[in-house]
């Protein structure tokens, strides 16, 4: 059932012991939700905890520190800035179908919660803010990091055409509450590890053009990572790489898994809708961003994504 902000604020007010999911292979967004959520939830004096599939990126560790470890048995499970339950990985099957309530900003949401806030704002951060001022909460320094954190990954930074004008307030009210902005940006935008930058170097130099060199693909394969010493949780600087170069209108990362399988972080411009072209495979996202699984080798879903690119740009 679609709710409101007012009614989802409610609903976490009348439960405790809340389990907050976040999609695997987490960012920004995801997990400043999360992590801004539960702090607010327990200065509202409720036990709640954040849980993830994947390993979290250490960058994101100010979001985390000095929380308490809570440990209970759920009673109300909320999923944040997940539009569909495969995008938990390993904990869709252990949840599915349990899910008490969405808070999420994907137009794609494939409505599988109880209860489904949905907005389609810049980020899902946004949501949360609207929600824990509902709560009454007031938002400190950690919950303002949290959140600003959120904010600005989702929007690159605030370069994205998605960002609006009530994403510039909400950030400017969260720099006013505490949010370290500038540590925050050279952070997530500025700052990259050494195993990192060997991987970009490897894929970029990898990268292949097709379609006339209106589409760029860069392959990350497990053997990258075993060459460069990275893993997956450190490529999410990698999709946007394909959308910054001239003439090109559709921008695709396949990530191989260490399962054989694969997955595909897909970015364009106004043109050509992104969350359309991932929903064909099984995915979902935004309209210039999406994301979508192949159960399937990095070479068949690079065959099946490039045909569905001719499709696309004809």
């Amino acid at each position: 059932m679609r709710i409101d902000v007012k009614e989802c604020a409610r609903l976490l007010k009348e439960h405790n012991n809340i389990l907050i999911l976040t999609h695997a292979h987490p960012d920004g967004d995801t997990l400043g939700c999360g992590f801004g959520l539960c702090r607010a939830l327990m200065k509202c004096g409720k036990r709640a905890r954040v849980v993830n599939a994947d390993e979290i990126p250490s960058k994101y560790n100010y979001m985390e520190s000095g929380l308490a470890n809570e440990d209970f048995e759920e009673e109300y499970i909320v999923c944040v800035d997940v539009a569909t339950e495969n995008l938990l990985g390993p904990l869709a099957d252990q949840y599915s179908g349990k899910i008490n309530l969405c808070i999420d900003h994907h137009g794609t949401n494939t409505e599988y919660a109880e209860n489904l806030l949905l907005e389609e704002t810049a980020s899902a951060c946004e949501i949360i803010y609207k929600v824990i001022l509902e709560l009454g909460v007031q938002i400190d320094k950690k919950i303002a990091d949290c959140l600003y954190t959120g904010i600005s990954t989702d929007t690159g930074c605030f370069r994205y055409a998605s960002a609006t004008p009530s994403t510039y307030r909400i950030a400017a009210d969260l720099m006013e509450l505490g949010a370290d902005n500038g540590y925050i940006n050279r952070l997530m935008f500025e700052t990259k590890t050494k195993t990192y930058a060997h991987l970009e170097k490897l894929a970029i130099d990898g990268m292949k053009f097709y379609c006339g060199e209106r589409v760029a693909i860069i392959t990350v394969t497990q053997e990258m990572y075993k060459i460069t010493g990275s893993n997956e949780q450190e490529t999410e600087s990698l999709a946007p790489l394909t959308r910054q170069i001239e003439g090109i209108e559709i921008g695709i990362t396949i990530r191989e898994k260490n399962d054989g399988t694969c997955k595909a972080s897909i970015r364009t411009f106004e043109k050509v809708n992104a969350a359309d072209f991932a929903k064909s495979f099984g995915g979902g996202g935004h309209a210039q961003a999406a994301a979508c699984r192949f159960d399937c080798s990095v070479d068949e879903a690079r065959k099946r994504l490039i045909e569905k690119c001719g499709e696309i740009l004809g």
